[in-house]
């Protein structure tokens, strides 16, 4: 974290150096209004989804060694891990790939060899087919990361992508996040929405999709996943994280969901 202060939820030791050249005006922004509720809103999102999901991916004992980030964007996880544990497969637009891979020489981070870049229009492109081309070996499980992404997708996409996912091999795993319908966003999450939802579609990224934790575990099912855990942000991370000082706050606006691929009896 490079803006807020102890207990600290997420460090992504890499994040300032990613910006690229414009990481000072950033943070001084987010330092300056920090207590602004949608500057303070969208880094509780951020924060609590990636805690999350990497907790998840870092369990010793799930025996998984292979790691899908679907639309990894700026996602430092492969070049800050000290474990090699993993091969990773990020998976993004080729656009945002490439930006990403500038930034990346750009600050001197190396691409290490476990890292394995797998260019896919989620909406047009088979996603499975995809990865296996790029080097995932589909017969051994696959924990997949899918944040920040569901909401810019149509509900049949969403599905279409679960599906693809549900034939991989028992044990896959699954982390996801979706935004809530207004009926389930309290005062802060609808707020929050209300001022950013405008704006993304303004710069030609629509908000098309808002699913209940009951719709998404529904689609989880119908791919194949057991759903293991389901959590909105306040329940996403230890309860002590919230005794804070700064102004992150825990707002009724997305929600989480760990699901697996039941492995076969015997």
């Amino acid at each position: 974290m490079l803006v807020d202060t102890e207990p600290l939820i997420f460090s992504d030791t890499l994040a300032a150096r990613l910006l690229g050249d414009r990481a000072e005006e950033l943070l001084a922004y987010h330092r300056l209004h920090g207590t602004h509720p949608i500057l303070a809103g969208a880094r509780a999102e951020a924060v609590c989804r990636s805690r999350f999901a990497e907790a998840r991916l870092m369990r010793g004992n799930s025996g998984i060694d292979q790691y899908a980030i679907l639309g990894a964007g700026l996602d430092s996880f492969a070049y800050r891990t000290t474990s090699r544990r993993f091969r990773v497969f990020e998976v993004d637009h080729p656009a945002t790939q490439s930006a990403k891979r500038e930034l990346l020489a750009g600050a001197g981070i190396a691409e290490p060899a476990s890292v394995t870049f797998v260019p896919v229009d989620f909406e047009a492109e088979p996603l499975r087919e995809r990865l296996v081309q790029s080097g995932l070996d589909p017969v051994r499980p696959v924990f997949v990361s899918w944040l920040g992404v569901t909401v810019y997708l149509t509900r049949t996409a969403i599905a279409a992508t679960l599906r693809e996912l549900g034939g991989f091999a028992p044990g896959s795993e699954i982390v996801a996040d979706h935004l809530l319908p207004a009926e389930l966003r309290d005062a802060a999450g609808n707020g929050y929405a209300d001022a950013v939802g405008p704006v993304a579609a303004g710069q030609g990224e629509p908000w098309r999709t808002f699913l209940s934790p009951a719709a998404l575990s529904e689609l989880l099912r119908e791919a194949g996943f057991d759903v293991v855990e389901q959590a909105g942000q306040r329940q996403s991370v230890a309860a002590r994280l919230w005794r804070r000082t700064d102004a992150l706050r825990p707002a009724a606006l997305s929600a989480l969901a760990h699901a697996r691929i039941p492995r076969r009896p015997g």
